[in-house]
Parts: C-alpha cells; structure tokens; sequence
C-alpha cells in the first residue's frame, strides 16, 4: 500500500484519507466493524468491485451490504463460480465456459460427454455446499495474456474467449481453493458468503449463442442472502410449474404443436373460442378511435430495404425465393409498420385528419431460433394487436397520454398490475444523432406529461427510435413486458410520408408504434398463467356446463342449455355418466358455473347452482334469475 493519500467520497459527501491502494474492504472498516462485517462489495465510479480490489486513486464509493439490490448480483455471480468449483471437482476433464449472474438467479456452461442428470446436479449442490463451508477467500489477480493463456491451456473455450481480448485490455482470473477462472468479477470475499442457494435445472446451450456451434450444459441456479427469500422463490417455481401454460394448455384443451410446423400453435375449438374472445375484446376497444385495415403477408425485398429491415433484422425473417430471379428477395412480414406505412402514403392526408391510426390484426411471422421456442410465449408464427399512429409534432403529448390510458385500461380489464420503462438509443439504430436526442426528449417530456412514474432502461429502444414499455406482474409476481409507444422520426423519410398543413404545404408526420398484447399467443400464456386457467367467466371458453341428473329430466335442462346460448352464453348439456363423475370432470376442466337439473328443479322452473371454487356449496335459483346473474357477470367482465 503506497504511502500517498486519496480521498476518498462516501454517499453522504464525507470524505476519508486513505492510502492509496486501499480496498473497499479497507474503506468499509474504516467506517464501522459493523459495515465491515456485513459488506458484500463495492460501487467505485459507478463500477461495482469486490471489497479485495485495491483503489489507487480519488474516489466516490458506496459500500453494498444485502440490503442493496445490486449485492445480490455480486452473490449470484459468485455462486456461478462455486458451481464450477464443485463441477470441476467432480468431473475434472468438464470444459468451462461462462457463468454470469441473471435475473433470477444464476447459470453457468460446460462441455461434457453427456447432458447432466438430476443426480448430478444433486451430488454438484452437496459439492457447493462443502466449498461454502471451507470459507475458500477469492483471490483476485491481474494477468497478461499470454500468462492467461498458460493457466487455460488445457481449456479450449476460455482460450477462444482470451483471443478477442485487445492486448492491452486488463485480464482478471479469480481464484478459489485448487479452482482458478478466467471472470472479470467482482465476487463477494469468501465462498462461505454464500449460504442459501438452490440448483435447479440443466438444459442444453449452444457455445456463444450460435446454433452453429457445440451445444454445452446448462446448469441454472438461483441463490439469496436470506434463507426466507430462497424459499419464497422456490415456492413461486412450484407455483409456476403449476400454472405452467404448456400444461394447462394440453389438460384444458386449449391449443396443441405439431413437429410439422415447429413454433405455430394449432388452435382447439376450446382455445378458438378463448382466442376469439380476446380478439372481441380488443376490436371492441379500439372500434370508436382507431381504423382497422388488412394488408399482405408477402412483400419483395424493396420493402424491407426501405423501412431499414432488411440490413437490420432480415435474420429473423422468414425469405421466399422468387421463382423469376432465383433469390431469396422476398419474405413473409415480420411486422406491420411498413405496410401501414405504404397504405397511409398511397392517398393525400390532411393536418386536420391526424392523428390518424391503422391497426392490423394479421398473422406474422419470425425465424426464431428452434432452441429459443417454448409454448406460446415464444412462437414463430403469432398475431398482434398492431397500431400505427400518424399525428403532428404538436399532437405528441396527447397522444401519448390517450395510448398510456388506453394500455393500463386494457391490463386493469385483466387484473394486471403494470409499471413503465423509458427505454433510450440501443447502439444498433438507424437516425442521426440529431433526431435521436429530438426523438427523445419528446417521448421523455410526453411520458411525465402522464404523471406515471417511470424506470429508465438505456440502450433498450427499437433500432428506429425510443420507446415506452409496459411491463405487468401476474398474480405470483413475475414481470412481463407487454405493451409499448415508440416514437418514430425515422419511417417519415424513409417513406416520405407528408400531410398538407394548415398553411396548404407538405409536412412530415411523426409516427407512433403501438402495441397492447404484445402477442395474442402470449398474451393468452400469461392470461392462463396468471389465472391458473381459472379463467374470468367472461373469458371462459365454457361459462355454464349444465347436469341432467337423468334422462327423464333432458328435455328440462337442453331448454335452460337453449336458453342461456339464447341470452349470450357459452353453455354445454352433459347428460352421461354419473352425476358425481361430472361434476368433477367440471371441476378438473375449471367451468365456471354448474346448474344441475333433476325431477324438483325440472317441475319448478328452476336450477341447482355450483359455482367453480365453492366446493360443495350449491344454490337452488330460478332459472331467470341464473340467467341474469352469469350475464351480469359476462356483461361487467368480472374477475371473480
């Protein structure tokens, strides 16, 4: 440690002399042994580090504690590198490749023989946990590459990785006990920082996301700093995998794949009815303020190189071959901007018409990876509830507010709680600079014209533009992006698109993207996640299931059966089996209502009501009034 002092800036604007060299650990002490005790690592400059990484100069720092959001990405780091620990350990000749901290939790990649067996992920968690209890100190140290390129020599993947280095880049490996990797960190200070953690699952990976190359193992993991919110987490999992869709999907009926046409789901005439229903729903919403059009599934390139597309996005398109050039110049449409586009240039637009908006509710189509697909949540053939909207500079403000209190509209009619995100400039985006930073502050002045509160996300807008995202919490707390406004000043010029102003001149409209669902196929994912496939009556594909407890009393239940599809209602007559098998296949099928119909209710004129969910419980009701009370129910679209 060099006798020269820096200052260094605690949050609260003290500032500590320390020699220079000191590490955040130092810094933590100096403040409190309690600090000390409970630090996990450092933000330095607004660069997160491990509390052993020296400071050689003047600096602002806040130390983490678990209290801090970003310590737990620090943790789950770390557990990624035990995990590797313990596999190297057990399999000794297993490749390694990279382990980094996620959302939830944690993964890392290896290059074996076989895919892992529940077994072996066990006997990889018992290894972990002998790691954590020996209390191995992460030893962090600088190298040069070729020094690297000894300590790796026998690890093909790490070797691939170190060549993309730059010479003069700063090359870390960490050290723990006899295992040494090649991670630019940061980890907490010991392995026995880490105390509650769980592995969960193996799956396939290929090396670096490329299909073209080997696949690896996957190992996923998740680990917290209290006992309680590991088990919080792995009782939400249990609860997912109970509401899994694909699950749901196939025991309810609802919609089914076929290896024939992998990521395109086939409908039943049950999740027709659901799919429909939502499909209703949105068309209705949008009848009075928005103009619906249908437009083509195929277009020639020219298109797509006009809108930007075809250099930034064809890889995800599905190309045609042109039977005339010979060339894959044509492709199925990934999207509706550009055909919205074409429609609105194909007539003369007045200031006064805007805001214009087109909506399109058209199959499309994108070349998703086969690996990435998974139920309706990741498809490759889906529809969405598309809106272009042309409108003036001036209009940007009320838009913006009109469309954010039409998507929050639209998640409430669901039981959807929902948050916003500012998304700004990704580094892969077409526009100058100069419109961007327009583009920008506009979107941004018009999103706190709404009052919302907002997150900011950098570098996470559409390539042509910024946006606003909408982002819902289902019922077990998991967060969905769904909905989005991006604000557009590209497409204008790219397909001259004018209006003729108030002074009888052409000018350029701006162009809003919009987006509620998202997807209908995921959307109706997250519906039947969300619901438990206990679906709204409104939404149910069978609302009313009505029981003939014999067959001298069909005729009596067929004419309530009639009369609720009369008033509106998705009824069904099952009149077989016995009453007590029905009633539960009923129950199992999560119907909504049951009304059994037997000699007293058939000579009165009335019905044995169960609702879903009521057990046992059932109320005898004329059959009006039955009626009444599940169109209500319909009629308000209520949740429960």
């Amino acid at each position: 440690m060099s006798s020269e002092q820096i200052k260094i800036t605690l949050p609260n604007g003290d500032v500590l002399d320390m020699p220079a060299g000191s590490t955040a650990g130092d810094v933590a002490a100096r403040i409190g042994p309690g600090l000390a005790k409970a630090a996990v690592a450092a933000v330095v400059n607004d660069d997160t580090i491990g509390l052993m990484e020296p400071i050689e100069s003047d600096a602002d720092i806040q130390i983490l504690t678990e209290r801090d959001p970003a310590a737990l990405g620090v943790l789950r780091h770390s557990a990624a590198h035990i995990l590797a620990t313990a596999v190297r350990e057990l399999r000794p000749g297993a490749g390694i490749g990279f382990g980094p901290a996620i959302d939830d939790g944690f993964y890392y990649d290896f290059e074996v023989d076989a895919p892992f067996t529940p077994e072996d992920l066990e006997a990889f968690e018992n290894k972990m946990a002998e790691v954590t209890e020996a209390d191995q100190l992460f030893k962090r140290r600088q190298v040069d590459k070729d020094e690297a390129r000894e300590l790796f020599s026998d690890d093909p993947l790490k070797l691939e990785r170190l060549e993309e280095f730059d010479d003069d880049e700063v090359i870390t490996v960490y050290e723990n006990g006899p295992f040494l990797d090649l991670c630019k960190g940061p980890h907490v200070p010991s392995t026995g920082k880490l105390k509650y953690f769980k592995l969960l699952s193996g799956a396939g990976a290929y090396w670096r996301g490329d299909e073209k190359r080997q696949m690896l193992q996957r190992i996923y993991g998740t680990a917290f700093h209290k006992k309680a919110q590991l088990e919080e987490h792995l009782h939400r999992l249990e609860e997912a995998k109970r509401r899994d869709h694909r699950r749901l999907g196939r025991e309810l009926g609802l919609f089914q794949f076929h290896p024939v046409s992998p990521g395109a789901p086939f409908w039943t005439p049950r999740g027709t009815v659901l799919y429909n229903t939502l499909e209703q729903f949105v068309r209705g919403r949008q009848q009075k303020d928005f103009l619906e059009v249908k437009t083509p599934l195929l277009y020639t390139k020219e298109l797509w190189e006009q809108s930007g597309h075809w250099g930034k996005y064809r890889e995800n398109m599905f190309l045609v071959l042109d039977n005339e050039s010979g060339e894959h110049d044509m492709s199925l449409k990934p999207m509706n901007c550009p055909s919205h586009h074409l429609y609105y240039a194909s007539e003369t637009h007045s200031y006064r018409e805007l805001p214009l908006r087109f909506t399109t509710l058209d199959v499309l189509h994108r070349n998703e990876l086969s690996g990435a697909l998974s139920g309706l949540t990741r498809v490759r053939q889906f529809a969405q509830d598309d809106c272009h909207v042309y409108l003036r500079e001036d209009q940007i403000a009320e838009e913006v507010q009109f469309l954010t209190d039409f998507i929050l509209g639209h998640y409430e009619a669901f039981g959807l709680e929902s948050r916003v995100k500012f998304a700004t400039r990704p580094e892969m985006r077409i526009g100058s600079d100069e419109q961007w930073d327009h583009a920008e502050a506009a979107l941004r002045e018009a999103l706190e014209a709404t009052g919302c509160e907002y997150e900011v996300e950098e570098g996470d807008g559409a390539f042509y533009g910024p946006k606003i995202d909408f982002h819902v919490t289902d019922s077990i707390g998991r967060s969905w992006q769904l909905g989005t406004i991006q604000l557009d000043y590209n497409a204008p010029e790219r397909f001259d698109l004018t209006y003729v102003g108030s002074d009888n001149a052409a000018h350029r409209p701006v162009v809003i993207h919009r987006a509620v669902c998202g997807s209908f196929e995921r959307f109706i994912a997250i519906l039947i996640e969300h619901y438990a496939g206990v679906f709204p009556t409104w939404l149910a594909p069978e609302q009313v299931r009505i029981l003939s407890v014999g067959q001298d009393w069909d005729e009596s239940a067929q004419e309530l059966t009639d009369a609720l599809g009369h008033a509106g209602v998705r009824a069904t007559l099952q009149s077989r089996e016995t009453l007590g098998y029905r009633i539960r296949q009923a129950e199992t099928e999560k119907i909504p209502y049951m009304g059994v119909v037997g000699e007293r209710e058939a000579a009165e004129g009335t019905v044995a009501v169960r609702k879903r969910g009521a057990g046992k419980k059932q109320e005898v009701m004329s059959r009006e009034a039955f009626i009444s009370l599940v169109t209500d129910e319909i009629r308000s679209r209520a949740l429960a």
